[in-house]
């Protein structure tokens, strides 16, 4: 699994590239054919925003997620992303 972090006027720091490192492994214990992650955090005035775009076998799962704090807006982030793989899995397992 491969994650591409990116931000959008925000500077990247060594303790947001481990915390996503360490959330986004979460959704890897779920579903193993996860290819590619790519992740954009964004500041806008009073809002920080994630986004992620997961390339799995067969498709792709998008979410973003906004909040006042960047680490709140992560974890809602793999919240959001972490059902939509479930539910992906549920519909494979029924095929």
């Amino acid at each position: 699994m491969q994650i591409n972090l990116s931000g959008h006027h925000v500077e990247v720091t060594s303790s947001l590239r481990k915390y996503v490192d360490s959330k986004f492994s979460k959704l890897e214990r779920h579903f193993d054919h996860i290819n590619n992650i790519n992740v954009v955090l964004t500041v806008e005035k009073l809002n920080q925003k994630a986004e992620a775009n997961i390339h799995i076998n067969g498709g792709e799962v998008f979410a973003s997620a906004v909040n006042g704090d960047m680490y709140v807006s992560i974890d809602t982030l793999v919240d959001k992303l972490d059902r939509q793989i479930l539910k992906y899995k549920g519909k494979l397992a029924q095929h």
